[in-house]
């Protein structure tokens, strides 16, 4: 059996996996918007710590970061430490405060606890799901990538039929089918990855020594060093990549599904430490790609060293490795951005809705944003390109309101508590910073600190219109929570 028919075989085989566990669970995820949103808020720590790691380790972080390793070297280090090193900070100074509550999406817990605005919880919303589209679609486009190489099928069908199969287990089951193919999935990027970054090492005998050398002896000593790359240039990736971890709601949605605070943060400090260790070796590979074949497209960096360089048996793993990568981020970035839409920008204008028709909605709209996500990967030219954006627009929005959420108490002396505001930050004050900072990042005359001056101006703003608006109106008494 040829390379081609190894990879149609495993790819039907764990599709069937994935849509008969997402049959199993849809009822239990269909009994409340709850259940279909967090899983009611009771998830214990194993499928906390493995539906973490598998979301993280998506199919970017195995065919992007190659990519960009191939073509840029160490200095693209700058950016998966603030990538991957966000979670670890997510999980020492958030994940303990989130893994208290119980709500859907971070939009709705900015609403509770900072503002009481329908409308900021809406921008936040929006701004939140740039960044779960942009990841949806990635992963489709990197399949395109492997089975066009591997197979030389056209990259266009792959795409739509990697997205129906993650778009229809899904919407069945939620978070629940989300967690328990996660479960999986994650037990099979741990071991097969382990064994992965083992033998794409080979080539340059486990050294990195010696893969510096065989850089240098080829013209590419530049991607071996850090001397010709700006620091500032490297702040602002770090900067980019931390704030757009920070925003992303599928890591606020696990802490709020953990039964208790302390799983919220052990999970996601230990996925997130082994993600960071498994992306850097990601990215080392490509530049060992590069030793071994300098005219690639940097996106086909691992596939061809899964097509050209290894034996079938191993490709074959990766590739099992790469498929579980990818449907678990897929699935997870699909269920959250279906939350948000449902829970932040019909919820709260439509709350004559009841739990059913909440759940039906979600169902509906997961099929609509997982066609949306599919068509921005067919518009993609790189599977990183399709991030960055999104990164800094939803970073430079949300994060500076979470910042200032969570320091600027109206009761300093008092813990956060859901269903009592204790912020001075007001509507305006909030609506303000959110459209400034995300508009300033893409402001292209702003330079490449656009995403440092949209921070700290949207913390200014914040503050600033607030204390202008303190008593011009009322927050609401109750926020609309679950």
């Amino acid at each position: 059996m040829d390379l081609g028919t190894t990879l149609w075989t495993i790819t039907i085989i764990m599709c069937a996996c994935f849509l008969w566990i997402s049959w199993r669970v849809q009822g239990k995820a269909g009994e409340s918007f709850s259940q279909y949103a967090i899983g009611g808020g009771n998830f214990p720590l194993y499928l906390i710590l493995f539906t973490e790691f598998a979301t993280i380790m998506g199919v970017g972080n195995f065919v992007g970061h190659a990519g960009r390793g191939y073509s840029m070297g160490l200095p693209w280090m700058s950016f998966i430490l603030g990538e991957q090193g966000s979670k670890i900070l997510f999980a020492l100074l958030f994940a303990g405060i989130a893994g208290r509550f119980t709500y859907n999406t971070v939009a709705e817990m900015a609403d509770d606890l900072f503002v009481r605005d329908k409308w900021t919880r809406a921008i936040a919303a929006i701004l939140a799901c740039c960044i779960m589209i942009a990841w949806v679609g990635g992963q489709g486009k990197a399949f395109g990538a492997i089975f066009n190489i591997a197979t030389g099928a056209s990259p266009t069908p792959i795409i739509l039929l990697f997205s129906a199969v993650f778009i229809v287990y899904t919407a069945l089951g939620g978070i629940h089918s989300v967690v328990w193919t996660d479960l999986f999935q994650g037990v099979l990027v741990l071991i097969l990855g382990t064994a992965f970054y083992f033998y794409a090492f080979e080539p340059v005998h486990w050294s990195l020594a010696e893969l510096g050398s065989r850089l240098t002896a080829m013209g590419k000593g530049e991607l071996w060093s850090f001397n010709k790359v700006e620091p500032m240039t490297m702040v602002v990736k770090f900067v980019t990549a931390t704030v757009g971890v920070l925003s992303a709601q599928i890591y606020w949605q696990r802490c709020f599904a953990a039964k208790s605070a302390s799983t919220a943060r052990t999970g996601l400090l230990i996925s997130g430490t082994g993600a960071l260790i498994m992306v850097l070796g990601t990215c080392l590979v490509g530049m060992v790609v590069l030793t071994l074949n300098p005219n690639l497209k940097p996106d086909d960096a691992i596939p061809w060293m899964l097509t050209k360089y290894m034996p079938m048996w191993l490709s074959a793993m990766v590739f099992t490795l790469i498929l579980a990568a990818g449907m678990s981020s897929a699935d997870s970035n699909l269920n959250a951005a279906t939350v948000l839409i449902v829970n932040d920008l019909i919820k709260p204008f439509r709350p004559d809705l009841d739990d059913q028709a909440l759940v039906k909605l979600a169902k509906g709209l997961t099929v609509v944003v997982g066609v949306f996500a599919c068509w921005a990967a067919l518009q993609a030219s790189t599977i990183l390109g399709l991030f960055s954006k999104a990164y800094a627009m939803a970073g430079g929005g949300l994060v500076p309101l979470l910042l200032v959420g969570f320091l600027w108490r109206e009761r300093s002396d008092e813990p956060l508590q859901m269903g009592r505001k204790n912020c001075k930050v007001t509507p305006w004050g909030a609506r303000v910073g959110l459209i400034a900072g995300s508009v300033l990042t893409q402001v292209t005359a702003l330079g490449p600190n656009a995403v440092l001056i949209a921070l700290v101006t949207a913390v200014i703003l914040i503050v600033v219109v607030s204390m202008l608006t303190r008593g011009a109106g009322k927050d609401a008494p109750q926020s609309i929570s679950n």
